[in-house]
């Protein structure tokens, strides 16, 4: 396998925020477990996990100088428990976090959407308001849309259809 001849060194940051700072708690944790791995080799085995590469394409763990011990399991029964219980509330931690952040940019998303679709309403509106007062058509509505320019300077009885659902959409912003 081709070897690199330096090393590509990327930072993490961990930002002052309840996420993080829980995060940061677990990694820590997680390290003292298991003294002979290195913050380095945890950031890659969870982005192995993160990106779902088969375990068959991973490389194999470095040979340490003596054996990692399987952790046994906790002669104790309230110490299983306890252990359980403080996994299941990180996990419940990290599935919040992360869906809190779904949904923050879902919100962002639907904010944006909005956001064009009102400028799109304006569009539309002002290209209506501006044909009627002045006989030439507005360049940038004719450039925009696939209606030919005789279309739009025929006066039209009736409504567009299209057009009046689009101002009641605006008028519910």
């Amino acid at each position: 396998m081709f070897q690199w001849s330096k090393k590509v060194v990327k930072s993490v940051t961990f930002n002052p925020g309840v996420a993080d700072e829980s995060l940061l708690d677990v990694v820590e944790r997680h390290l003292e477990k298991e003294p002979d791995k290195t913050f380095s080799d945890l950031c890659k085995e969870a982005l192995w996990q993160a990106l779902c590469v088969p375990e068959s394409v991973r490389p194999d763990p470095q040979p340490t100088a003596t054996p990692t011990p399987k952790p046994k399991p906790p002669s104790d029964v309230g110490e299983y428990i306890a252990d359980l219980e403080r996994k299941i509330a990180d996990l419940e931690e990290r599935f919040f976090t992360r869906e809190s952040n779904r949904l923050a940019t879902m919100e962002q998303h639907l904010t944006q959407l909005s956001q064009q679709v009102a400028q799109l309403a304006m569009m539309v509106n002002q290209g209506l308001v501006v044909q009627p007062s002045s006989q030439s058509p507005a360049p940038e509505v004719l450039s925009n849309t696939s209606v030919s320019a005789y279309e739009i300077n025929t006066p039209h009885e009736e409504e567009d259809p299209l057009i009046s659902r689009l101002s009641e959409l605006v008028d519910d912003f």
